[in-house]
């Protein structure tokens, strides 16, 4: 009943933002850092390249906040771990908001649905806004309009330190240079 009411409260103002967004430029795809063949080829059995993200894979009022299965294939020989990034492109702020940073096991072929949580023994994660953990779904702002969501995966020839960077900024200069390969996936969802 309260999210209903804030979300009610907050449409107003997400019609007034539809035309302000962070957009492709600053996406994690532009960094130099993450150049690479697009090689990977990333899937979900949840929703298609550009197709909806179900409210079963969204946070807050919109569903239950369950990371979606995730497939992927084609990652090249000599890699030593993968970088799995979701961002939000279309919020209305500079930079696009980050919703997961994780660091992936070489060999994994896939994620199985809700397996991006905190605590995960196999996978590492750079702390996002607020200091989140974990996989945190498609939320875009009420009346806000369509938003998409960039699954990027990628594929390092160097393991990254034990202990992480608590920002995706230093995690690109420790990477730069590391890229195989990289992979995108895109969903959308409706504010």
């Amino acid at each position: 009943m309260l999210m209903t009411i804030v979300v009610t409260g907050l449409t107003p103002l997400g019609w007034l933002m539809r035309n302000r967004r962070a957009g492709d430029e600053q996406s994690v795809r532009r960094a130099p850092e993450l150049a690479a063949p697009r090689t990977i080829e990333v899937s979900s059995p949840a929703f298609g390249h550009g197709g909806t993200i179900p409210d079963r894979h969204c946070s807050l009022d919109l569903g239950p906040n369950v990371s979606p299965e995730l497939r992927w294939r084609g990652v090249p020989a000599g890699t030593k771990q993968l970088l799995l990034v979701i961002e939000d492109i279309d919020v209305p702020f500079s930079r696009p908001s980050l919703h997961t940073v994780a660091v992936l096991p070489q060999g994994e072929t896939g994620l199985a649905e809700g397996e991006l949580v905190s605590g995960h023994p196999r996978i590492r994660y750079v702390p996002t806004r607020g200091g989140r953990t974990g996989y945190f779904g498609p939320r875009p702002f009420p009346g806000h309009g369509q938003h998409r969501y960039g699954f990027h995966l990628y594929a390092l020839d160097e393991a990254l330190p034990a202990q992480l960077p608590g920002q995706l900024d230093r995690l690109l200069s420790l990477v730069g240079g590391h890229v195989l390969a990289d992979g995108f996936l895109e969903g959308v969802r409706r504010g």
